[in-house]
């Protein structure tokens, strides 16, 4: 089993390994973009509440295969398929460039703080599960 693996992959349900795969396949390097990527890809294809699982299993299997552990982000890790999600439910864009340039602010980095406290991400509670946006809810 690779890194990336989470399983077999069905037509209906992909893998951590398959959509890292496609996202790949254009790019240089695993970014924040193409982390955007893949979880839009999650999100699209097997739906908000599966890609949070989907997405997060993976990147906590990467980060423990890649010796650190530590890295794995609770809340970060779900907060990021909730806002794409959101939006990839807006105008259901069929390709990535075109979501993406419909919404460049997911391509911020820095995007949690909206949502967020500094502190309140940086707290073991978030690191290790869920906690709700304290500063504004997430867009529904």
């Amino acid at each position: 089993m690779t890194p990336h693996q989470s399983g077999t992959q069905t037509d209906s349900v992909p893998t951590f390994d398959a959509l890292m795969a496609e996202v790949m396949a254009t790019a240089e390097r695993f970014g924040h973009r193409e982390h955007v990527h893949l979880t839009w890809l999650a999100v699209r294809r097997c739906g908000v509440p599966a890609a949070v699982g989907l997405v997060s299993d993976g990147i906590q299997r990467t980060a423990s295969y890649a010796g650190a552990p530590q890295k794995y982000h609770v809340t970060v890790s779900r907060a990021w398929v909730e806002l794409v999600g959101h939006h990839a439910g807006e105008l259901g864009e069929s390709d990535f460039t075109t979501f993406a340039d419909r919404h460049p602010e997911l391509l911020d980095k820095r995007l949690l703080t909206r949502f967020y406290r500094p502190a309140t991400l940086a707290g073991p509670q978030a690191k290790n599960g869920w906690v709700e946006p304290d500063l504004a809810p997430f867009p529904r």
